[in-house]
């Protein structure tokens, strides 16, 4: 039983990170992002759900009486205490769903050679040992704002440097092109991941 070659997509607000795990899946390798791994916490959680009413208080949970994104955003945006508990909340629980459902696309038949994954904070986090291979998607900040139709907020500053995150990875691709450029390179990232020709 061979799992698959367990990469993780990270980079920058704005920067392109959903498109290229979109284009990853269109090219046979499984996927999964964070967020989605969240939503299925904060959807079915009770513990999570606890943890956070305690800690943030029920201004939290919406009209279905589970945890809200929006509303726990407001909440911890200007709060960096509360932040930090958020994330120590969630970034195991994260971690170990994935380690989970790694291990299960071994068991299918047949196994995807790729699993591709979304993670945001990942050198951040400490992630990254997770992981076979890292791909960082970069782009110039102004047009980070223009996909985000928003200016980067104080979130971006926590972050580590791109030229840093650049320096550590397997794979880089400044993500200023066309849905296709981008295409074309993650076919290449898996040409050379499964041993196949483009």
């Amino acid at each position: 039983m061979s799992r698959p070659v367990a990469v993780a997509i990270t980079g920058g607000i704005g920067a392109g990170k959903s498109s290229a795990l979109a284009a990853f899946r269109a090219h046979g390798a499984a996927t999964v992002s964070s967020d989605e791994i969240v939503h299925h916490l904060l959807a079915r959680d009770d513990d999570v759900k606890t943890a956070l009413v305690r800690r943030l208080g029920e201004s939290i949970l919406g009209e279905d009486g589970r945890p809200d994104r929006a509303r726990i955003a407001r909440v911890v945006f200007d709060d960096a205490e509360a932040l930090a508990f958020l994330e120590a909340l969630l970034h195991p629980l994260v971690s170990r769903e994935y380690l989970q459902w790694r291990e299960q696309l071994a068991t299918v038949e047949p196994a995807p050679k790729v699993c591709v994954t979304e993670v945001p904070l990942l050198y951040e986090s400490g992630g990254e040992a997770r992981f076979d291979k890292v791909v960082v998607i970069t782009a110039p900040r102004k047009l980070r704002e223009q996909r985000r139709h928003a200016p980067l907020d104080n979130r971006d500053a926590r972050l580590i440097d791109d030229r840093e995150k650049v320096k550590r990875a397997d794979f880089h691709y400044v993500n200023t092109g066309t849905f296709e450029d981008l295409d074309a390179f993650v076919a290449g990232v898996m040409a050379e991941l499964t041993n196949d020709d483009p």
